[in-house]
């Protein structure tokens, strides 16, 4: 038979993998709810609908990119392929923005695009939003907190802040217009990508990666030119705050961000080291999407950030995560010293239950249970044999140091191992 394998752009992540993943989960977690964050869970299928209203039925994502399907009832459901529409879904649905939110999800998100380096078909996000402030200290603060986490994790001299304001929907309608009516001079020197996205969805070919097209954009009509007064204002409200606690930025007039619900401000932070892959965490403010999924209007601002490309950035600047090493490994030596060695470690796990203590397992001569236990990492080896088993003790062998094995009362093994923890 054929060996299966996972699925083309969906990896496993293996257990010499996780607990980096653990490590930079727990950072994140741990900076969002000390911002006073919540967690929300939301299901990964969604009714299709919700994506075509929200991102757009004429993006890349919903054109081209999602996971659709008609379950058994002939309804059309998507694997999820990004996680600010849900969470509105679910904010609506159950009533939680009927006074201000601040939520954060992580999971897995779906897109069926070309699998390369930073770029798969399930990858993980973890995603902050919040909704029912309107002012530009909300944006501002997911900035500054987005800021924080790059310093803590050491990465903070090797990615930017780029920041702009595509203003409201009709300043928007407005410069489209414009953009429209100047590129279309020059269809002919457009890439494909442009030349199809000018009669559907024109402001994403600022975003155009092609030289040529990048060459007409100099000329053409400035976005910042048709911005209206309010975002003109919240624009240079966000900055104010930004230099206020020293969060350097880059204005980038062509930062559009591709997702129709976005208004006012759009940021990514983004990074070389990375290749074409280079955004790490990008959102912006949604004030109309609350209303245009079903709720009353609710101002909003959230985003996310690729996991896997955070882990890519942390391993091209050498930085890894703390490993759990392993305090004591238990061999049994015998019938009865198998028991108490069971008992032993067991016990152990109550008494020091932030401490990872190992037991062999599926037997084995003395010489190989003490191969397992050096492989294992631990520092010491908890022997019982039928002696120990007898006398209610317990011999330690150090692994990691030239000291000499000791035979001890079982009682004082907790004590023992709390000074081996302070001193190796």
């Amino acid at each position: 038979m054929k060996t299966l394998q996972a699925i083309r752009g969906m990896p496993d992540i293996l257990p010499h993998d996780t607990g980096t993943w653990q490590w930079l989960e727990q950072r994140i977690r741990s900076l969002v709810q000390s911002y006073g964050y919540h967690e929300i869970r939301m299901p990964i299928l969604e009714p299709t609908a919700l994506f075509a209203r929200s991102i757009g039925e004429v993006t890349d994502i919903v054109e081209k990119e999602m996971y659709t399907f008609e379950d058994r009832n002939g309804d059309s459901l998507t694997l999820r392929p990004e996680g600010t529409a849900g969470c509105v879904r679910a904010a609506i649905q159950n009533n939680l923005i009927a006074s201000p939110q601040r939520l954060w999800y992580q999971g897995s998100m779906f897109r069926h695009e070309r699998p390369q380096k930073g770029r798969l078909r399930q990858f993980q996000q973890i995603g902050l939003e919040v909704f029912g402030v309107a002012t530009p200290d909300a944006d501002a603060e997911l900035i500054a907190l987005s800021a924080r986490l790059w310093h803590e994790l050491g990465v903070s001299d090797v990615v930017e802040l780029q920041l702009n304001s595509i203003g409201s929907a009709e300043a928007r309608l407005a410069y489209k217009t414009a953009l429209v009516d100047y590129l279309r001079a020059y269809t002919a020197d457009l890439d494909e990508d442009s030349q199809r996205r000018l009669g559907t969805n024109p402001l994403r070919i600022l975003d155009s990666k092609n030289a040529r097209t990048q060459e007409l954009l100099e000329r053409a009509p400035n976005l910042h030119d048709f911005l209206d007064v309010e975002s003109r204002e919240d624009f240079a409200a966000l900055t104010g705050y930004l230099d206020s606690v020293g969060v350097a930025y880059r204005v980038n007039p062509r930062l559009v961000r591709g997702l129709d619900y976005y208004n006012k401000t759009v940021f990514e932070w983004v990074t070389t080291e990375l290749g074409a892959q280079g955004t790490i965490c990008a959102g912006g403010r949604y004030d109309g999407l609350v209303q245009q999924l079903g709720g009353k209007a609710t101002p909003g601002v959230g985003f996310a950030m690729g996991l896997e490309r955070v882990l890519l950035l942390l391993a091209a600047r050498g930085i890894e995560a703390p490993e759990a090493n392993t305090l004591a490994f238990g061999v049994g030596v015998g019938e009865q010293g198998e028991r108490a060695c069971f008992a032993g470690v067991e016990s152990l796990r109550y008494t020091m239950p932030h401490a990872v203590i190992q037991m062999n397992s599926g037997g084995g001569s003395f010489k190989t249970q003490l191969k397992r236990a050096d492989k294992s990492g631990a520092k010491v080896a908890l022997i019982w044999g039928e002696t120990e088993a007898e006398n209610n003790t317990v011999t330690l062998k150090f692994l990691r140091s030239d000291r000499p094995q000791v035979t001890i009362a079982a009682s004082l093994l907790p004590q023992e191992l709390e000074r081996i923890c302070n001193t190796m």
